[in-house]
């Protein structure tokens, strides 16, 4: 009953607020699916520090989502969200269906970070978030196309793209726990 409450608290203070009280941020306004197939609006991620990163599978970086879900539970509860984005881009190393990635990422890596549904991160066809991370009008400092799988874009709890790590960068290197530290502690 008391969590019933809390709830009921929380959306009458939701629905209360002025709107457009806060912008949303470019970079997380967009919506995606999730590995369910759920519709995700990106804009509740908003005031959180944000690290997307597009995965596969069968990749010789897979191994790095232990490590990513090290960093998940390490830095969760200091406002950090790690997202995960399935891509098939690069050496076919992601074909299996949403259903087989979830299994796959919860069997054999224990993943309980954010998971969308596979997508496109290069090419003609990448999906808008990819789009917008990679663009030069919207990140002149960061922007360039995804070259391999397990690149990592750090967003801040404002909503810019702080921090852009290649592929060879583990989820344990110190400048990339260095700037997520930076980051959740402003």
């Amino acid at each position: 009953m008391k969590l019933r409450l809390a709830v009921l608290i929380g959306l009458a203070a939701a629905l209360a607020a002025p709107a457009g009280d806060k912008k949303v941020p470019d970079v997380l306004n967009f919506k995606m699916k999730d590995i369910n197939g759920k519709e995700v609006d990106l804009s509740r991620y908003q005031g959180k520090v944000v690290m997307f990163v597009n995965v596969a599978s069968q990749c010789g970086y897979t191994k790095q989502y232990a490590g990513l879900e090290k960093l998940y539970e390490k830095y969760k509860d200091k406002g950090f969200v790690l997202v995960g984005v399935p891509a098939n881009n690069f050496g076919a190393q992601e074909p299996g269906s949403d259903a087989e990635i979830k299994e796959f990422c919860s069997t054999k890596f224990g993943v309980k970070f954010d998971m969308m549904s596979k997508v496109s991160v290069d090419g003609d066809d990448t999906c808008p978030l990819y789009k917008f991370l990679t663009s030069k009008e919207t990140d002149p400092k960061h922007a360039g196309p995804v070259k391999w799988n397990f690149e990592k874009f750090l967003i801040s709890k404002d909503g810019q793209v702080v921090e852009r790590f290649r592929s060879a960068v583990k989820p344990e290197d110190k400048q990339l726990t260095e700037a997520i530290e930076r980051e959740v502690a402003k």
